[in-house]
């Protein structure tokens, strides 16, 4: 049975590695896109206005996405409700591939030379591949988590827990 860590306890290099995997799914936004947000937010939000034309829509949603961008990542390093929140990161990888890496529209995905659609689909698929590996925190490795996660989308799935010790 594994306990959770406690405060004093020596960190495990299992830990650890937990730790940097987690945060390199979520460097990406935290702290690097959200503070792109902060810092360019005038920027971002003429971003969002070629998919959603209305101002204030497209400052809620950079809102939103700021929101989620530091959240749910604080989520994912921590462990609190990380299935959750490693779910939402999902979606909005998804959402955000769809919305703003749409490599269809430019039309020159198969012509020789530079290609804005060839450019926008490797982001895509980075969004996609992101969004995968979000998954596998809510899913588990072997796949068996995903009801873990159904029951109780909120509970932690306790990845710094120590092994306890035989006694």
């Amino acid at each position: 049975m594994a306990a959770p860590l406690r405060v004093g306890a020596v960190v495990t290099v299992a830990q650890t590695l937990i730790l940097i995997v987690r945060y390199g799914l979520v460097v990406l936004f935290f702290p690097a896109s959200a503070l792109d947000k902060i810092l360019n937010f005038n920027g971002a939000v003429k971003q969002a206005r070629q998919v959603f034309p209305s101002n204030a829509i497209a400052t809620t949603l950079i809102m939103v996405g700021l929101f989620v961008e530091v959240a749910m990542p604080v989520g994912i390093l921590s462990g609190v409700a990380d299935r959750l929140a490693a779910f939402v990161m999902a979606g909005y990888c998804a959402l955000t591939a769809l919305l703003f890496k749409r490599f269809w529209e430019p039309g020159d995905f198969w012509a020789s030379g530079e290609s804005k659609g060839r450019d926008l689909f490797w982001d895509f698929l980075k969004n996609v591949s992101l969004a995968s590996g979000f998954l596998l925190i809510v899913v588990g490795l072997d796949g068996q988590a995903w009801h873990s996660f159904i029951t109780d989308p909120f509970a932690s799935s306790h990845p710094y827990a120590v092994a306890a010790s035989p006694r």
